[in-house]
């Protein structure tokens, strides 16, 4: 060791990495199949079974019963007693050959509904078919929260004329007073989004290396958040906690619950209008990883001179925070103004609702998965109502004379009161 070696200049670091604890009261993030009918899982009344196909009918083929099996579901018919005639009272318990569960526990959910299941909404699962958060989820709803902090502070980071939200609404009510997006199942609000504005913040930039420009084609390879990577989250794995009060916790508890989609009469009379059934989970606790390549982040330079609105990794949850704190506030008046109701033999109680909407600081880092809803994936919290509500008459279900978004989603828990809204998550650094 030289005397000088000591004085050496550390080099600066290139990436910044953070493992990310994340939390949530209940979550889900959908599958592929967005509805299984009632012949794709067996319900009791506690729980709620997702079979290996595969192996239920090569047992039940082995059984000489495959074509009562069939019979049963083109006749609409329980399978359940067709399942104790061949694998026993506790059919649940089963194995096939290779010594596998037919009905495996991690398909496994807590039923916290009375009522029949019908079109359930199955939760994703990984290659193993363990329940998890893709980092796709995740990376979109902060894309989306990088967006809203772009045009809500569009002085600040020079944007361009063309994303200014003053222009973004112009040509908003220019394309829908012609009736562009009429009947044009393709004009959901977020190819809006891309058509008018995310483009311009994200993908139109020049890229430059070691001082020298690289040409590339504008889209994928020029967008910033490249620089972003997000893992998928470790498996959802039920585990228990025992409290110093010696009371258990459950942690990843899977649930099937009566989900109430709601909206509200002109006089804010909670108004009843579907329920769904869901796999959901509950009580999530999990952890996934959040990288950021300060060197690659410096390669973009916008056409037009707009800034970027993070250099780390701690300004980016802020930006996070504040789309979530953005959220809370416009979820906190929806709940504070409605009146609870009685409607179409459904009791509308929302005061479970209502006390967690209470707290004037939101206690979550963003809004991620299925019923996020248009607040939580688009930027309609920056437009005008007025336009927002235009814009989801045309581009979804129209609702004439109502806010937008109208409906809002919330869990019925398991003592039968609407306790749960889902999808709000809490980012904590390890």
């Amino acid at each position: 060791m030289t005397a000088t070696s000591h004085l050496a200049i550390k080099k600066p670091e290139a990436s910044e990495s953070k493992r990310i604890q994340l939390t949530s009261p209940i979550l889900h993030i959908g599958s592929e199949v967005s509805r299984l009918n009632p012949f794709e899982y067996v319900q009791t009344s506690k729980r709620v079974y997702l079979p290996d196909r595969e192996a239920l009918a090569k047992m039940l083929h082995q059984r000489g019963r495959l074509d009562d099996y069939i019979r049963a579901i083109e006749e609409q018919k329980s399978i359940t007693k067709l399942l104790e005639d061949v694998l026993g009272e506790q059919w649940w318990n089963a194995t096939g050959k290779n010594g596998d569960r037919i009905f495996p526990e991690i398909a496994v959910s807590h039923k916290w509904t009375e009522n029949s299941v019908t079109d359930l909404r199955p939760m994703i699962r990984n290659g193993m078919g363990q329940l998890y958060i893709p980092g796709s989820s995740i990376k979109g709803a902060i894309r989306t929260a990088i967006a809203y902090h772009l045009l809500k502070h569009e002085n600040k980071y020079q944007l361009p004329e063309s994303a200014s939200l003053s222009v973004i609404e112009i040509q908003l009510r220019e394309k829908l007073g012609r009736g562009e997006f009429a009947n044009q199942n393709k004009y959901k609000q977020k190819f809006l989004d891309n058509e008018l504005f995310m483009d311009s913040l994200f993908t139109d930039f020049e890229l430059s290396y070691q001082g020298r420009s690289v040409k590339s084609k504008i889209g994928p390879n020029t967008d910033f958040m490249r620089a972003i990577k997000v893992t998928d989250s470790q498996p959802l794995l039920e585990f228990k906690r025992v409290t110093k009060q010696g009371k258990n916790v459950f942690f990843n508890l899977p649930i099937v619950a009566e989900v109430i989609v709601s909206s509200r009469f002109p006089d804010y009379k909670a108004k009843y209008r579907a329920s769904i059934y869901t796999e959901m989970v509950r009580n999530v606790q999990t952890e996934f990883t959040l990288s950021l390549d300060t060197e690659m982040l410096k390669w973009f330079t916008h056409n037009e001179g707009m800034k970027i609105p993070f250099k780390n990794l701690d300004e980016l949850l802020i930006i996070c925070q504040e789309f979530a704190q953005e959220q809370w506030d416009a979820e906190h008046d929806y709940w504070d103004d409605i009146e609870n109701n009685r409607y179409q033999g459904k009791d509308l109680n929302f005061s479970y609702i209502q006390e967690l909407y209470e707290p004037t600081d939101c206690p979550y880092s963003l809004r991620v998965g299925w019923a996020s809803g248009m607040l939580g994936t688009t930027i309609a919290l920056c437009l005008d109502d007025r336009l927002t509500a235009e814009i989801r008459d045309t581009c979804g279900i129209k609702a004439p004379g109502f806010e937008a978004p109208k409906s809002r989603r919330t869990v019925v828990a398991a003592d039968g009161n609407i306790k749960y809204v889902p999808g709000w998550v809490k980012f904590k650094p390890c």
